[in-house]
């Protein structure tokens, strides 16, 4: 293997070994604890421009199959690990990591120190981070003071999101699944439960969704900051009320934004499949799956017509809303799972009877 650099702007320097795609790279240097799904997590479009860390000592045991993406493309720009399995063993296998990291243009860093970079992270969060090219000799003074300078983009929602509708057919509620940077996972709960689905982009106004007829709209996960895409928060203002809704992640937070809450932003993010959220309803806690680097302030809640249902405890940060007026609600992590635990997949069984209980009002109305 050729020798790869990776710089953090901080100035603390990795040597190892480069994989995948013998270009560079420059994003925000995160983590995940998931011990499994690997091909989930580097497919997911929530990592758009983020270099992703595996605590997980080895990755690519099982290889790559092709029924585990969360996207057709990936959308992160380098993936970090200790020890690269070269020769991967499960029957699904067709391909290495560094194989399909190499078609699909994607550096990628193993033999490296990733307990000492997760604890860089931990203690002064999210940094951002370039990967060298493959053997290539660099200046390392020179590269972190460019990389300091380095600008990362915030147009992520635009670059991962769909640009024109297509359905997904099904006989029974027809949903409009809004892609922020959608989870396939996300619209395989739905399908399960043979809804009649229209994906549209994120941009796609309030007026052409409800022009749509749906029984509900679903607000899917995505990267960055919510507060990026402030028409998208126009979007929901103006359908809070006018249909029920669920959100997920990014979701989740445009729904707590355009109801008056604000968000901020995690020092690290919460990202893995082994994390403790209490449902404030029934008292269960359930273990979930979650990727964002926001969150909503608890104490914004107060000002809005939103109630705290769900909170995570590690933290004590928000992990889900409802609406007290309106057939609204949504969370922070992943009922989907995909990769994770699935505990909290009843979620789109409550949105199915949501809109339900929706139809019936609305047909005692007429």
């Amino acid at each position: 293997m050729k020798t790869r650099y990776l710089l953090l702007e901080d100035g603390t320097v990795f040597k190892g070994n480069a994989f995948g795609s013998e270009e560079g790279s420059i994003g925000e240097v995160i983590f995940t604890t998931a011990m499994t799904g690997y091909q989930e997590s580097i497919s997911d479009p929530s990592n758009c421009g983020q270099i992703l860390t595996f605590t997980y000592p080895m990755v690519g045991n099982y290889g790559i199959n092709p029924d585990d993406f969360e996207s057709i493309e990936l959308a992160l720009s380098g993936v970090v690990i200790r020890e690269l399995a070269e020769q991967p063993s499960n029957f699904r296998s067709q391909r290495t990591l560094d194989e399909f990291l190499k078609t699909k243009n994607v550096p990628g860093i193993e033999g490296i120190d990733t307990r000492k970079l997760t604890r860089i992270i931990r203690n002064h969060g999210s940094l951002k981070g370039k990967l060298t090219k493959a053997g290539e000799e660099v200046n390392i003074e020179q590269e972190i003071e460019k990389l300091k300078a380095t600008i990362i983009l915030k147009n992520v929602v635009e670059q991962v999101s769909i640009t024109r509708p297509y359905p997904s057919p099904g006989r029974g509620k027809r949903v409009v699944l809004v892609d922020f940077g959608m989870k396939h996972g996300i619209l395989r709960e739905l399908n399960k439960r043979d809804c009649d689905i229209i994906v549209v982009p994120y941009n796609t106004s309030a007026k052409e969704i409800l022009g749509m007829s749906p029984d509900g709209v679903m607000l899917s996960n995505g990267p960055g900051d919510p507060t990026d895409i402030p028409k998208a928060i126009e979007m929901v203002k103006e359908i809070i009320g006018q249909v029920p809704i669920f959100g997920v992640c990014l979701g989740h937070q445009l729904i707590s934004l355009a109801s008056g809450a604000t968000s901020f932003k995690l020092k690290f993010g919460h990202r893995g499949g082994n994390h403790p959220v209490k449902d404030l309803t029934t008292g269960r806690t359930e273990l979930t799956s979650q990727n964002h680097g926001y969150a909503i302030n608890a104490d914004s809640i107060a000002r809005t017509d939103l109630q705290i249902t769900h909170i995570a405890l590690n933290d004590g940060t928000v992990e889900g809303v409802k609406h007290t007026k309106y057939p609204v609600f949504s969370v922070q992590f992943h009922p989907e799972g995909s990769s994770g635990p699935e505990d909290s997949a009843h979620l789109f069984d409550q949105f199915i009877e949501l809109m339900n209980a929706n139809e019936q009002k609305e047909s005692s109305h007429a």
